[in-house]
């Protein structure tokens, strides 16, 4: 069940972001359609970097300012935090041991 959650997820945000790229597009054949840039036409998605150093984007009108390193910040010290990625990291390390000494016990079993 959790995988096919995942699976939808993933998809629908997938699906969404080829929305919005479309959207885009058709933005741009209007432009080159009509020969020139009308303001009336807003673009559907907009990045742009302020004298600040942070980044504002604007996706179907609806802006949002971002600081980027505030935000690379925040993101390391969650990650260092991580309690599943570490477990997720100990468990695979141990199965691989267990494996790598199950085939050396095979192996000088049948030598």
């Amino acid at each position: 069940m959790i995988k096919f959650t995942l699976k939808s997820v993933v998809l629908t945000i997938f699906l969404l972001c080829v929305v919005f790229l479309g959207m885009q597009t058709a933005q741009q054949g209007l432009i080159k359609m009509k020969g020139y840039n009308d303001p009336s036409i807003e673009h559907v998605i907009n990045v742009s970097k302020t004298s600040d150093g942070q980044v504002e984007a604007a996706v179907l009108g609806s802006k949002k300012v971002v600081n980027i390193d505030e935000k690379q910040q925040f993101l390391e010290k969650r990650k260092a935090f991580n309690f599943f990625s570490s477990l997720g990291q100990s468990l695979a390390e141990g199965v691989k041991s267990t494996i790598g000494k199950a085939f050396k016990a095979i192996h000088h079993l049948f030598n």
